[in-house]
């Protein structure tokens, strides 16, 4: 039986778009199933005490460097997003809507979110500018819209959050492996490890 990775991953953290890059090489080469569980950041550090590296001006330019020098490191685009720190509830939401409801456009709706924060820099807190990202990708923004309202796609937002709190998450990425977990995305060479 296949190994899998639990992905405990926020759209508005650099570090999750780099895991998100190179996570599904290191699936596809140890033969596992990568899982997806989408989970909002801000409730995650509201339940744990924690903050975003980027709230100390001097941890957070460290931050932004090291996630260039892992960029680079990749081979994958990263761009500083000019509107960061982002309000992820409603991308987040629309997220896991689109999991629940359309899982056979997940992957595309999570590609085009991810590379228009930290490839193309935009301010996706925006509703137009969300709504622009949407149509360009082949999306209807009027149905995302009505995801984001859908009251058991708020509550399994909730419950992801919840329930990796209890699991002993207090970042993004975050990732299990046989219920080991591994924070942040320069642990995916540990991640690897545990997969062989």
């Amino acid at each position: 039986m296949s190994k899998t990775v639990e992905f405990y991953f926020d759209l508005g953290s650099p570090a999750t778009y780099l895991a998100y890059t190179q996570l599904p090489t290191i699936c596809q080469q140890t033969d596992s199933q990568l899982i997806y569980i989408p989970i909002l950041l801000g409730g995650i550090f509201k339940a744990t005490g924690n903050a975003s590296p980027a709230t100390i001006p001097a941890k957070g330019r460290y931050m932004f460097q090291d996630l260039d020098r892992y960029a680079k490191r990749y081979g994958v685009p990263l761009k500083y997003n000019p509107h960061f720190p982002i309000n992820t509830l409603m991308l987040m939401r629309a997220v896991t809507g689109m999991q629940l409801r359309h899982p056979e456009r997940f992957q595309a709706f999570i590609d085009c979110l991810f590379q228009a924060l930290w490839v193309e820099g935009r301010s996706l807190d925006d509703p137009a500018t969300v709504a622009i990202v949407l149509t360009q990708n082949g999306f209807d923004p009027n149905q995302i819209m009505t995801l984001t309202a859908d009251e058991e796609v708020k509550a399994a937002l909730k419950n992801n959050t919840e329930k990796a709190v209890q699991r002993g998450v207090f970042g993004a990425p975050s990732m299990f492996v046989d219920n080991q977990l591994f924070f942040g995305q320069d642990r995916l060479d540990f991640v690897l490890e545990a997969l062989r």
